[in-house]
């Protein structure tokens, strides 16, 4: 560098003396500043020597010094360059050298020099500033750091304000927007006419008419006249609030201060009208628009068709597309899109195709909203199959679909409860490079909250913010419920914390929720904390508040509460509705106030409230339970006035009549109701009847009610001989159904049907009565009655259980020589009833036939042969035919690989029996307390009881509660491991949850407790089993003789002996054994 300065001849010497000059200058400018540093000799003749240099090529020189002294006298060298300017890029990344190192007033300076030089402050230039305060949570916090920086030496001038709130609103926070707006003329600077046009639109969006006229009165005193287009903002904002008449004399005033409205202007006023339901108004001021000389242009159309399409009137929108070809709009894909938008909606989508093929014909090409709109035409009348075709269509002429079409149908998969195709076609949306948006996220989530698939929900949740969306009140009420449905009501609390503090406020609708999941969930006084910040929130209690607290405090039995409640609820300027009445009886009757219920049932008409069936019904419900059925007969014959019985009536009040042997009452209530209904009375109906009849009264007096009403000619033999039949097996009395078959059998020479001999045999069978079952089945064939597969499989099930194979097949043979084809359940019968019979190479060689002509087996098919297998040692086998199962378009299931992990497990491969659960869990199958208890088990069993404990705490993390069973197998577990106190304190924790230990709990206890010497536990242990009402076995008193025997208490041991021949249990071979000699 010294070299090349010394050839600088005196030609090219006067080039740096305004450098150097600029140099002395500039080192006395600056020398007072603490914070700056001067630029070497180098750097400045460096950068004098380039005309010209790019933002990116400063900040890489920025990038280039170490040290920060150096680096920001190179940036204000820049700045006193006349062929070099910095930009907003070169200004941010000093700002952030100097916010890193803390140099606030060398920032103030920047800010400064940016609004002097008129740089654009850009929503990165705030955020930088902010974040030197400490300032986080965006742009949002703007009114919270302007106070830090007016400290410190920031000062904004006009043009920073007005960029600052235009970064505000474009980021949705009017309301901060707003207060700095407000802190912009309290520093006495006069915003300009965009910021306030501006300003009103983001008010006029909330319907904040107050707030908009406002600013325009505030910009008048201002001194800043509104033009056309501050005048049409405002006419917008007050006609989409519904002021009507305020917007037209805002129209009135434009043309006093001489603004004259234009075309654009009578269309935001037509929108305006249009909007507020004043369609005739409206089309008067068209008309007038036509005539004058503001002719409508093509927005004014599209506005009044669109209104057109949106109220359903086809014939207007028709008409007026006509005016507007005969005004030289010609109609595009806007026009025949909202043509067909409204032909879908009225339902007429055969027209709508119609439309779309004339616009084919005229080389008018349909866009993605028109398909859209068929689409969702043919969504809204269940033509899916229809819609995905159109769907393929749409793409195979070019056409994408953009993410409402995916919407559409993730909304009716979702509606549909499909919701794997739901999630599916999310999925699919994102694959095709579509970025999901809010409206995408909140209708997946809606269908996995309906389903209650909390993990998927999260997950898509989780997304929305990975993409940058920010969740709204639907995306957080959908989580909340999903939350809700699995019983996660901490975490549901939670979320409404986190979605207040994102600026998100809850509805009501959520806050009911809320209440009402915490009551479920058995958390009365956080459901009250939930009414309380209600207040705070600044949310009105609605009657559906107050109805689900009515219901939760009835359910825990607070009827004084509720009354106290109830009665202020008007004081609160909410009025009881029918619902609330209705919830308010039936609490009352539940908790056997029925006299209660029964006076606030007749006040009702006092509040003009009508009772509807709901509440005679619940009142008839409770007179019925508490045996007063004269009152609840009144009571019905009080409702027919003015209402007609429905089912629920008449399911309710027969029981009750016949209970107390008023049959005749009875068949008049039917007979009546069969003479009004009996069209529209369906099979369903008599089961429903017949199986409250059986429940609720007599076995004769339900006998003698059927044979009433059939005799009367009511109804048909079949049709109420099934359902007796079918609830009384249901109660466990087969005997008595099958007595009642044979006597109507002989009475009326009538065959039942094939459903009431199915409903017999399995009922038989369940209580044990095989041969009565075999007897039906034969009765029935000699009745010429044909069996049909279930039956047969009832019957194959029973012998396969019972080890008969050779009958088995028999009975198999007979079903086909009968012609009667098997289904999937017969052959999965005979697999399992080979392989329990320790068949499983001949349940193989079935298996491998019945594939061979086509057979789809199922999880049921492969359970028993895998798990045949397993018991035979035959991992290999068994793994290759649980690998096969995908093969054959079977999905493993929760039940099958349970039966895998319990065979590798039982066989001392744990490792094999995690990997196993491992993959069911990535696999998105839900394990079960099965899953759980398996391997709970097996670790148990290898005494790796650490590993056995974190799987039994896992277990109440999934959201379940561990059974008997579980516990047994934990605290056996524990006891033979020798940590005693462990198994002590699992034993205290399931008595806490509600659960009585059994037999086997006390035996393991009081046989562990007395190996390890603690003897007196041990006999704690026997005593409380007494306590309790279980009765000692054989297993029992080994163990306590081996406790007195070990301690050496012989005298006892033989007193525990007799005392078990005394109580009647006999000794075994261990008995003796244990015995001192």
């Amino acid at each position: 560098m010294a070299s090349s300065q010394r050839q600088i001849d005196s030609s090219s010497l006067s080039s740096y003396l305004p450098v150097v000059n600029w140099k002395k200058m500039r080192i006395k400018s600056v020398s007072f500043r603490g914070g700056m540093g001067r630029a070497s000799d180098e750097v400045i003749l460096s950068l004098s020597s380039r005309k010209s240099m790019s933002s990116e090529k400063i900040i890489a020189r920025l990038k280039s010094m170490s040290d920060l002294d150096n680096a920001f006298a190179f940036f204000n060298s820049v700045d006193n360059m006349p062929h070099l300017l910095h930009t907003t890029e070169t200004c941010n990344y000093m700002l952030e050298l100097l916010r890193v190192k803390g140099r606030l007033e060398d920032m103030v300076f920047v800010f400064d020099m940016m609004q002097k030089r008129i740089i654009y402050r850009n929503l990165e230039t705030f955020l930088i500033i902010f974040r030197s305060f400490d300032v986080r949570g965006g742009i949002r916090k703007a009114p919270f750091a302007l106070e830090k920086m007016g400290k410190r030496g920031f000062v904004l001038n006009a043009y920073s304000y007005n960029g600052l709130i235009h970064l505000l609103l474009q980021a949705g926070c009017y309301r901060e927007a707003l207060l700095v707006y407000r802190r912009m003329i309290s520093e006495g600077l006069k915003p300009s006419l965009k910021t306030y046009s501006a300003l009103m639109v983001a008010s006029g969006k909330g319907r904040d008419t107050e707030t908009t006229l406002g600013l325009l009165q505030e910009m008048e005193n201002l001194g800043l006249r509104p033009n056309i287009y501050t005048f049409t903002i405002c006419i917008r904002v007050l006609g989409r609030a519904g002021k009507i008449d305020e917007a037209y004399d805002l129209l009135s005033r434009m043309d006093e201060e001489g603004c004259p409205p234009d075309v654009i202007t009578y269309t935001v006023l037509i929108d305006a009208l249009c909007r507020a339901g004043k369609m005739a108004v409206a089309k008067d001021v068209f008309m007038k628009m036509r005539s004058g000389s503001h002719r409508p242009d093509r927005v004014t159309y599209i506005t009044m068709l669109d209104k057109f399409s949106s109220i359903g009137d086809l014939d207007s929108l028709r008409e007026y597309m006509s005016l507007m070809e005969v005004d030289g709009y010609k109609p595009d894909v806007v026009t025949f899109t909202i043509l067909i938008e409204a032909l879908c909606k009225a339902k007429k989508v055969g027209e709508a195709f119609a439309v779309l093929n004339e616009m084919g014909e005229l080389g008018t090409l349909p866009n993605s909203h028109t398909y859209n709109s068929m689409i969702c035409g043919l969504l809204r009348l269940q033509r899916l199959s229809e819609a995905l075709e159109l769907f393929e269509k749409m793409e195979s002429c070019g056409i994408q679909p953009d993410a409402y079409t995916y919407i559409l149908f993730i909304d009716c998969y979702g509606k549909l409860g499909e919701v794997d195709k739901a999630i599916e076609t999310f999925e699919l949306m994102k694959s095709r490079g579509i970025v999901p948006n809010i409206v995408a996220c909140n209708a997946s989530l809606y269908s996995l909250a309906e389903a209650g698939r909390l993990r998927e929900g999260k997950r898509i949740f989780d997304e929305m913010k990975q993409i940058g969306l920010m969740p709204d009140s639907v995306s957080y009420n959908m989580l909340i419920k999903c939350y809700s449905s699995a019983g996660k009501t901490d975490e549901a609390v939670q979320l409404l914390d986190e979605m207040i503090d994102n600026g998100c406020h809850p509805d009501v609708m959520v806050l009911n929720s809320l209440i009402d999941t915490l009551y479920k969930a058995n958390q009365p006084n956080e459901a009250w904390q939930m009414f309380r910040r209600m207040n705070d929130l600044k949310l009105a209690p609605t009657v559906v508040t107050y109805n689900t607290l009515l219901a939760g405090m009835l359910k825990e039995g607070k009827v004084k509460e509720v009354y106290e409640l109830f009665e202020t609820m008007a004081d609160k300027g909410c009025t009881p509705n029918t619902i609330t009445f209705n919830t308010l009886i039936d609490g009352l009757c539940k908790n056997e106030e029925v006299d209660v219920a029964l006076k606030k049932l007749y006040s009702m008409t006092e509040m003009d409230c009508l009772p509807d069936l709901y509440s005679f019904n619940t009142m008839i419900s409770g007179l019925v339970k508490t045996d007063r059925v004269t009152e609840a007969f009144w009571l019905f014959n009080q409702m027919r006035k003015v209402l007609h019985p429905d089912r629920v009536t008449i399911y309710t009040l027969t029981p009750g009549l016949l209970r107390h042997g008023l049959i005749g009452k009875a068949c008049k209530v039917i007979s009546d109701f069969v003479d009004k209904y009996g069209a529209s009375l369906d099979d369903s109906f008599w089961e429903n009847l017949m199986s409250g009849v059986v429940q609720g009264a007599e076995i004769n007096h339900g006998t003698c009610f059927a044979e009433t009403l059939v005799s009367l000619g009511v109804c048909q033999k079949c049709l109420i001989l099934e359902p007796i039949v079918k609830t009384l097996c249901g109660q466990k009395k087969p005997l008595d159904a099958y007595n009642l078959l044979h006597k109507w059998s002989n009475l009326w020479r009538f065959h039942p049907t094939l459903e009431t001999y199915y409903h017999l045999i399995e009922g038989l069978l369940d209580v044990g009565f095989s041969q009565l079952a075999w007897d039906t089945y034969t009765f029935m064939k000699n009745t010429g009655c044909a069996p049909n597969a279930p039956t047969y499989n009832l019957l194959l099930d029973d012998l396969g259980k019972c080890g008969k194979i050779d009958e088995l097949f028999q009975l198999y043979t007979e079903m086909l020589h009968r012609k009667c084809e098997p289904d999937t359940i017969t052959h999965n019968i005979i697999i399992s009833s080979l392989v329990k019979s320790n068949q499983v190479e001949k349940a193989m060689e079935l298996y491998d036939d019945l594939i061979d002509e086509g057979f789809s087996p199922t999880a049921c098919t492969y359970g028993p042969l895998i798990d045949g297998l397993l018991k035979l040692k035959q991992f290999d086998a068994a793994k290759n035919l649980f690998d096969e199962m995908e093969e054959y378009g079977c999905r493993p299931n929760c039940a099958i690989y349970n039966i895998l992990i319990n065979g590798f497990g039982k066989a001392g491969n744990v490792e094999t029996a995690k990997e196993l659960f491992h993959r069911m869990v990535n696999e998105g199958i839900r394990p079960d307390l099965k899953s759980y208890s398996i391997l709970v088990d097996c670790f148990c069993s290898l005494g790796m009881v650490d590993e056995a404990l974190l799987y039994f705490e896992e277990i109440k993390t999934a959201g379940f509660d561990p059974d008997l069973i579980c516990f047994n197998i934990i605290i056996n577990g524990l006891c033979k491991a020798g940590k005693l106190r462990e198994a002590l304190a699992i034993l205290e924790e399931m008595r806490s949850s509600g659960m009585t230990p059994n037999l086997y709990t006390f035996n393991s206890l009081i046989l562990n407790l007395g190996n390890a010497g603690m003897v007196q536990e041990a006999l704690n242990m026997y005593k409380e089993l007494h306590l309790i009402g279980l009765k000692p076995d054989v297993y029992t008193y080994n163990a306590l003789i081996r406790v007195y025997s070990m301690s050496g208490e012989l005298d006892r041991a033989y007193s525990v002996y007799e005392e078990m021949i005394v109580d009647g249990c006999s000794p075994n071979s261990v008995t003796f054994a244990l015995l001192p000699n």
